[in-house]
């Protein structure tokens, strides 16, 4: 926390109270309106406390839940005081005076934003919402702005007293923390992204797709022969930059000439993808040509972060596609041959177990992938060496080695290189693996090509990039028996509901993975039907077949 002062104000007036509402009206200030912030109570303006003293001359703290009084009076000074432009004041009154001091300056100096009015809505709890109208202003051309944000109250622990628990969100949601907001010309110019047939790509037409064009536009914006335009926008800092978020046009003062940069997005597909993903909470997929790599369709339920492209979260049991690869290239397994599958298996100090603790007496390998066993997997554990599935992962899937580049930011799996149970956890897509939908759909394109070819949606003519490779591939005879498992798997096995109906050269894999924290895992599918492979996650969704796999299943009927 930065060095806070106290300030404290002698009110002439005593505030006007109505029904429980206290209404604080603020006139002049560098041109800031009124300010009204509903809840219950009143207290001193500066948020302050009698306290009483010890023998020792020690203060008492106080501690515990914050009083409705102490959550309204400290949003109230903390409003207050930015509407005025007294930035000092205002963040004194937060837990990071010197993040605050620098942020809220910047809401002036930087994003050249003034006449900000904030509007505080009903209290909940320690939060507060509020509304905030301001007018952007920049050399001649004004926009107005409106959004709305919230603050949340938390009690300082060396003190005692209530402050606005700092993030640069509170200023706008679409700040992350280090990020900020300026006001001039984009640097970047405009681009006007189209599918593979030429249609503009817009958020109108498919609203999945509003991060894929943040991105397009900072990867191609200078290189597209456009014009910047006069914007606002969210600048990431280091550690967005790190997690590969996009910077953020937030209003548009004058326009800018696009350049025209061409995707491999099917329409069709598209639209597909995104009433699909609609009908679903939480849900995300990808769709992709196995023989090129172009993706076709992608769509997220949620608008705000691409999962699809760049979730981060554990795969469950799809992850035994590439798992089963590695036992057969060893000779740990065989699709047609005896395999274990106990109810449990100890390993590393755990015991795991399969869902709903069934076993299969004298089944072969198929039966173990097909019903999902994870023992089968886990009891081979003990002849693998710690790093065997990360070599797997990388050389033969193209995975976790972060040099996927598709024309927009992407994470590129993880897979790293585990011990003792969390080894053995990796074994069937928990412990420390993480992936997301794109890269399990080339997954599953991999399995139907034979060999990995990095997904891409803008073509690597457009700006010569170099795409990523793997450093070898299957043998004849692991691919063939994985295609066996995938295949016995969509008709016969835990894929088959969903694949129902979905003829040709098919193969499928379900998968649940369990969250910390969340009472459902999450679901995940992936597929392929002949030059198509997909993959789709329902977060907290439960089984992948019920879940992901409608969603899967529903593309590979289109696109074939």
């Amino acid at each position: 926390m930065g060095n806070r002062r106290r300030v404290a104000e002698r009110r002439k007036t005593k505030p006007a109270v109505v029904g429980g509402v206290i209404a604080v009206v603020v006139v002049g200030g560098a041109g800031f309106g009124a300010y009204a912030l509903y809840g219950g109570g009143s207290a001193a303006d500066d948020g302050s406390r009698s306290t009483s003293a010890s023998d020792d001359h020690k203060k008492d703290i106080p501690s515990g839940p914050l009083s409705a009084t102490e959550v309204t009076s400290t949003a109230r000074t903390f409003l207050t005081a930015w509407q005025q432009g007294r930035v000092p004041r205002a963040a004194a009154a937060t837990s990071d005076t010197a993040a605050a001091t620098t942020l809220l300056t910047g809401y002036t100096k930087d994003a050249h934003l003034k006449d900000v009015t904030l509007t505080a809505g009903a209290r909940t709890g320690d939060k507060v919402p509020f509304s905030v109208k301001a007018t952007v202003s920049y050399k001649g051309t004004e926009k107005p702005l409106t959004y709305d944000s919230a603050l949340t109250v938390v009690r300082d622990t060396t003190d005692g007293k209530p402050r606005v628990d700092w993030h640069s969100s509170v200023v706008h949601p679409d700040l992350k923390d280090g990020d900020t907001l300026v006001t001039g010309a984009s640097g970047t110019p405009p681009v006007k992204a189209v599918d593979r047939d030429g249609g503009e790509i817009t958020t109108a037409k498919y609203p999945s797709l509003g991060t894929v064009l943040d991105g397009l536009r900072e990867k191609y914006g200078k290189t597209a022969g456009g014009k910047a335009g006069i914007e606002l926008r969210v600048i990431r800092g280091k550690s967005a930059k790190a997690a590969k978020a996009s910077d953020k046009t937030l209003l548009e003062l004058s326009k800018g000439t696009p350049g025209t940069v061409k995707t491999t997005l099917n329409p069709t597909l598209q639209a597909a993808a995104e009433r699909q993903v609609a009908k679903k909470a939480k849900s995300s997929v990808v769709l992709m040509r196995p023989s090129t790599g172009e993706i076709l369709a992608v769509a997220n339920a949620s608008h705000g972060f691409n999962i699809a492209f760049q979730g981060s979260l554990a795969p469950g049991s799809t992850m035994k596609v590439i798992t089963s690869s590695l036992l057969i290239d060893k000779g740990l397994a065989s699709a047609d041959k005896a395999h274990p599958c106990p109810k449990y298996f100890k390993y590393g100090g755990w015991k795991f177990q399969n869902d709903d603790k069934f076993q299969i007496k004298g089944g072969t390998f198929k039966a173990s992938f097909a019903r999902s066993c994870n023992t089968a997997f886990i009891s081979q554990a003990p002849d693998l060496d710690n790093d065997d599935l990360t070599k797997q992962a990388q050389q033969v899937f193209g995975l976790s080695m972060n040099n996927w580049a598709i024309g927009v930011p992407t994470f590129d799996g993880s897979v790293p290189v585990q011990s003792a149970a969390q080894m053995a956890a990796s074994l069937i897509g928990q412990g420390g693996v993480r992936m997301n939908p794109l890269n399990m759909a080339s997954v599953s394109a991999t399995i139907e090509s034979g060999s990995f070819k990095q997904p891409y949606l803008v073509s690597p003519t457009v700006d010569d990039r170099k795409l990523a490779t793997a450093s070898r591939s299957m043998s004849s005879g692991t691919l063939s028996q994985l295609r066996e498992l995938m295949s016995y798997t969509a008709g016969y096995g835990t894929a088959a509901e969903a694949m129902s109906g979905v003829t040709g050269n098919v193969g499928a894999k379900t998968g649940s993975a369990e969250v910390d924290g969340q009472k459902k895992p999450n679901g995940w599918f992936t597929a392929y039907r002949g030059d198509l492979a997909a993959a789709g996650v329902v977060q907290q969704g439960g089984h992948g077949g019920d879940t992901a796999g409608p969603i899967v299943a529903s593309l590979l009927k289109m696109g074939g």
